[in-house]
């Protein structure tokens, strides 16, 4: 049977590729981020705001944002197990991030056709407020993120 095929295979595919990502990611370690759950084209992650991730308006500063939408991108795209990277991003931030909020950042495949993919991700604070949304343009390159069992 097709991986593509079996839900189950390709469940501890996206596992196995996102526990693999994650080892090798010091920058979203850095960043106190969380992969939180990771699917076949979806990935949640989470990061807590920190005192030293504030501007100077005493909100989180949007990089911070973009990374954590970044990085929840990047374990979507790559959860089929090819190595994808990003081919370009726009993101819109429509409310501010505050100290110890908890920021969970929601990525979904909207498209994957051939070696291009489309993904939104919604991110918001631990009450469900809605603080940006992000849109990313994937392309797979040579490679997988894990050697799957036979």
């Amino acid at each position: 049977m097709h991986r593509e095929s079996d839900p189950a295979a390709a469940q501890a595919l996206a596992e196995a590729a996102g526990a693999a990502m994650f080892a090798r990611d010091r920058a979203s370690q850095a960043l106190g981020m969380l992969l939180a759950e990771i699917r076949p084209g979806c990935a949640r992650m989470t990061m807590p705001v920190r005192a030293d991730m504030l501007n100077g308006h005493q909100t989180c500063h949007g990089g911070f944002i973009f990374a954590l939408a970044d990085s929840a991108f990047a374990f979507a795209c790559n959860s089929h197990n090819q190595n994808t990277v990003g081919a370009g991003c726009t993101i819109d931030y429509l409310a501010p991030g505050r100290l110890e909020d908890v920021l969970t950042a929601e990525a979904v495949e909207q498209s994957l056709a051939g070696k291009s993919g489309i993904y939104d991700v919604r991110i918001s604070n631990q009450d469900g407020r809605l603080l940006a949304l992000f849109r990313g343009k994937s392309i797979r390159v040579a490679g997988e993120v894990v050697t799957p069992p036979i």
